[in-house]
């Protein structure tokens, strides 16, 4: 029995040592794994080669080795299925880092410093070239989407930037903003590249001691850094690079891009939505991008176009595309109006686009309402390709509403298409046509009362005539008469009607005139977004933006802090005067630090006293404020410190600083909330 076992430890001593000189461990990412099908001498000779993908046969190798089989073996795990499951990679890492081998296995110090080495002796690879790989982090989980495993302290993180920038710019010779933008806007990455050296003491000169001896495969903080997700961005990684410099084509034609304006941020959808782009030899990208200036576009309206909608740079100019513009053209609409219409979030459909407008056309649509409507409401034939308004339309010409009527009816009621609207006054009307209603009645109902049908989504009929106990012609007389009943009658929500407001055009007019006083662009998804952040009148918000001026602010640091946070605007002229005042001759601070942090002014005044008064308390008692390195005391600290945290965090971090900390705490509490 002991030669037997001695035997087997041989054997499997053997084993670990075929199968591991095949076997080449992740060096900074950790995400992939691979094999290689090549002797273990001509491994050893090249040590700096680019694994590409896992073949099975060192995997199969182990699951067939009798040891495996073996129900006494001195390291079989839990079961062959979770072996299969993990993979070679983990096993390998498991058996040396969580003593899967007993203490009194032979060899078990030899095999475990052969398998150090191997994890020594590892560099970055890119995707598995077998579907049946999986691509996993240290622990073995999948990798995160942007998540970080474990906190990283600020001043970490930008140690390992700059790191991560001195091995890209200063080794690898790439371009500085190009270093700079990758180091600083691929955040999973860099997670990864830390815990190579989370017990290290200096981040930053561990990392760029390992970045010496370790190469990188730079394509995936580079994808990152464009606006990827990590799982977005390994299906895309090229097989046989690792160093970007050794694919001069898609730099030239990245950096054809960034210098025509294209936000690096919004590259990576287009690399992820047309490939074919970033192949094009030197200069057809930007005569491609000039075609459409002679189009009469402008530059900052191809950058949205191509942004939103890459395949207007894929092979020859879209004829779908072209005839929209055409057809806007003919409305009066100026064709940079386009710009404020397209999100990058959405799909476009031009040849449904197209679609739509021609069947207003056909249906006899007045060209001028048409036109206002698009130039007052441009999210009118974008939304859904014209989906939506095409499918809403052809039920209001069913019901026998005119065309006009119905633009008339959108005019005034813009955000019926705005969520659910269409399906839900869809199965409104399919309600009122079950219980009997006349379509006569349905339409003027619709036409009347458009935002009650759609606001709401309806119980069947059987179900409302069951509950109400009343006949089908007694529902529909109740309805006729007072069609703002139906929500409380049929609804499945028992809520209050939704009421969408006519379009207020004076106001509206004076919201737009600020926003683009303040640098705004007219129709952009910035101006949409701030338009509904907003709460006043135009009046109103100027005289609010007057009141931060004359507080000491320059004109445009207030557009910035706007911008920023445009829910400051929110407060009334008395309510921003009184925190300034408070900011600078009670607590101290300058208007710089309110630049600098502008959401101090949306925070409730209570909470600003509670929190700056227990700060202030700590101070006189002398309470040291922990930093990285060493203990400082801070006459002040940022506003953002003391007001961003939570409750609970700032008890943890402030309040139990100091033994009496709790107690002053809720003594303090109590004394805001009675004041």
């Amino acid at each position: 029995m002991i030669s037997l076992r001695f035997l087997q430890c041989i054997g499997a001593s053997k084993m670990v040592t075929q199968a591991s000189s095949a076997m080449i461990f992740p060096a900074v990412s950790g995400e992939v794994f691979g094999f290689q099908n090549c002797p273990p001498p001509l491994l050893q000779k090249n040590r700096n080669f680019h694994s590409i993908s896992g073949t099975p046969a060192a995997s199969l190798y182990i699951q067939k080795h009798p040891l495996f089989h073996s129900q006494k073996s001195p390291f079989l795990l839990d079961s062959r299925a979770e072996f299969q499951s993990i993979g070679l990679f983990d096993f390998g890492r498991r058996w040396n880092s969580c003593s899967i081998l007993p203490a009194h296995t032979p060899n078990v110090s030899n095999v475990s410093r052969f398998l150090n080495q191997q994890w020594n002796r590892s560099f970055s690879t890119t995707q598995a070239a077998c579907a049946d790989v999986h691509v996993t982090v240290m622990d073995g989980k999948p990798l995160p989407d942007g998540h970080a495993a474990s906190r990283i302290s600020r001043m970490d993180r930008i140690d390992a930037q700059n790191a991560l920038f001195e091995y890209l710019h200063g080794t690898r010779s790439l371009h500085f903003t190009d270093a700079e933008h990758m180091s600083k806007n691929s955040p999973v990455f860099l997670q990864n590249l830390i815990a190579k050296v989370e017990n290290e003491p200096d981040v930053g000169r561990s990392l760029t001691r390992f970045l010496r001896y370790h190469p990188i495969n730079e394509f995936e903080p580079f994808f990152e850094s464009l606006g990827l997700k990590p799982s977005e961005l390994y299906p895309l990684l090229p097989r046989n690079l690792m160093f970007l410099s050794d694919d001069d084509v898609l730099l030239n034609n990245y950096h054809g891009l960034c210098n025509y304006g294209v936000p690096r941020s919004k590259i990576g959808k287009m690399y992820k939505e047309g490939t074919e782009m970033f192949r094009y030899g030197y200069g057809i990208l930007l005569s491609k991008l000039q075609a459409y200036e002679k189009l009469g576009l402008t530059k900052p309206t191809i950058i949205k176009l191509v942004t939103c909608c890459p395949e207007l740079l894929i092979g020859d100019v879209n004829v779908e595309f072209l005839r929209v513009l055409e057809k806007l053209k003919s409305l009066g609409v100026e064709l940079d109006w386009i710009r404020g219409c397209l999100s990058d979030k959405s799909m476009y459909n031009w040849s449904r686009i197209l679609e739509m407008l021609n069947f207003l056309d056909r249906m006899g649509c007045n060209k001028k309402i048409l036109a206002r409507l698009i130039k007052e409401h441009p999210r009118f034939i974008f939304d859904d390709s014209g989906k939506k308004i095409y499918i809403l339309v052809a039920m209001l010409l069913k019901l026998g509403l005119k065309m006009n009527d119905i633009l008339t009816l959108f005019v005034q009621y813009p955000r019926i298409l705005i969520g659910n609207f269409t399906k839900n006054l869809w199965k409104s009307v399919q309600f009122l046509a079950d219980i009997g209603m006349e379509t006569e009645d349905i339409a003027r109902i619709v036409a009347s009362h458009a935002q009650v049908l759609g606001s709401c989504s309806c119980k069947r009929p059987k179900v409302v005539l069951g509950s109400l106990k009343i006949s089908p012609e007694k529902l529909c007389e109740i309805i006729k008469e007072d069609p703002s009943q139906f929500s409380n009658l049929a609804s499945r929500k028992k809520v209050g009607i939704v009421n969408l407001p006519r379009v207020d055009g004076t106001f509206l007019q004076e919201k737009t005139n600020f926003l683009l006083k303040l640098g705004f662009v007219e129709n952009s998804d910035e101006m949409a977004k701030a338009l509904c952040k907003f709460r006043g009148r135009g009046d109103q918000l100027q005289e609010r933006f007057d009141c931060l001026v004359n507080a000491g602010f320059d004109y445009h640091t207030v557009s910035d802090m706007i911008k920023l946070v445009p829910s400051i605007l929110n407060q009334s002229t008395d309510i921003i005067e009184k925190k300034i005042d408070y900011l600078l001759n009670h607590l101290d601070y300058s208007l710089e630090s309110l630049a600098a942090f502008p959401t101090f002014l949306c925070y409730n005044t209570d909470k600003i006293k509670l929190r700056f008064s227990m700060y202030n308390w700590l101070k006189e008692q002398g309470v040291v404020i922990p930093t990285k390195n060493r203990k400082i005391i801070r006459s002040t600290v940022a506003l953002s410190t003391i007001l961003a945290c939570s409750d609970a965090r700032f008890v943890k971090y402030f309040v139990d600083l100091h033994s009496e900390g709790p107690k002053v705490w809720e003594r303090l509490k109590s004394s805001v909330s009675s004041s």
